[in-house]
């Protein structure tokens, strides 16, 4: 199966699902993440600011402050073709809908990628061995490859979107873990 034939399946799968189940799975696989030794760790957490028909993030923001830990989100440089990692303390004041669909940091300074933790990464499917299927315009993969990136790079998902093989490429970056809301992978680099 192609990439392209991959995502149309993955989309058609997601969009099945209730607003009510969704919202409901989304928030056992971020109660799943919470209880993570790499996320427990984390004080600086970028998260990925969910769109309909994705597994939804704004749980993980949301605990992230009532914990005293930094919550960044993407901004995304189309030109440049890259992701900026902007601080946000709220979901509704410093976020808004980019022209391209996209919910994005309204402003602020780019956080130097060196001090990211942990990066919440957004995915149509999933493997066994870490591999990723994006919406194919390589934003995560350029960032995950960033030169001064340590943190741990974990995938966030609904266990429907795990498949047997997600066709990779050399330029794709694998994840560290992906977390379902029935369990926890971790993968070896």
């Amino acid at each position: 199966m192609t990439k392209q034939e991959l995502r149309q399946q993955m989309r058609r799968k997601l969009e099945a699902f209730s607003e009510e189940e969704l919202h409901e799975r989304s928030i056992a696989a971020c109660q799943r993440l919470f209880e993570t030794v790499e996320y427990r760790r984390a004080e600086i957490v970028m998260l990925y600011l969910s769109m309909t028909h994705e597994v939804d993030t704004s749980q993980i923001a949301l605990h992230c402050w009532s914990n005293m830990k930094r919550v960044l989100a993407p901004k995304v440089m189309w030109e440049q073709r890259r992701m900026l990692p902007i601080e946000i303390n709220s979901l509704t004041n410093d976020v808004r809908d980019s022209e391209r669909g996209f919910r994005e940091p309204i402003g602020g300074m780019p956080i130097p990628v060196a001090d990211i933790d942990i990066v919440i990464v957004p995915g149509l499917a999933f493997d066994a061995w870490g591999n990723r299927l994006g919406r194919g315009l390589g934003f995560y993969d350029r960032f995950l490859c960033h030169r001064d990136f340590r943190g741990v790079a974990c995938g966030l998902a609904l266990e429907e979107q795990v498949v047997e093989r997600v066709p990779a490429e050399e330029r794709d970056v694998r994840l560290h873990m992906l977390v379902t809301e029935r369990r926890v992978r971790r993968f070896k680099r």
